[in-house]
């Protein structure tokens, strides 16, 4: 693992992301004392980011859920006590 003081991260921090990205892994030194660790992602998969208006078309397409909330109210309501009462 290399080690950087954050001065060399403030400094190259485009070149450090680029590193980790890469797979490199780093330790973060102030004034000598190790204080982070910085590396790359791990994803169980490939990443795709879907853009928010599309997210928003899928959910309006779904049918609504309806009584949900009924039968959360019921599940807290018979759960709840008066600790004092």
């Amino acid at each position: 693992m290399t080690v950087i003081p954050q001065r060399t991260l403030r400094n190259e921090v485009g070149d450090v992301l680029r590193r980790a990205e890469a797979g490199e892994r780093f330790v973060i030194t102030v004034s000598g004392r190790p204080v982070a660790e910085l590396g790359p992602v791990t994803t169980t998969g490939p990443q795709r980011f879907v853009p928010a208006d599309a997210v928003s078309a899928l959910l309006a397409s779904l049918p609504p859920v309806t009584g949900l909330r009924e039968e959360l109210d019921e599940a807290v309501d018979s759960d709840l006590h008066d600790p004092f009462g």
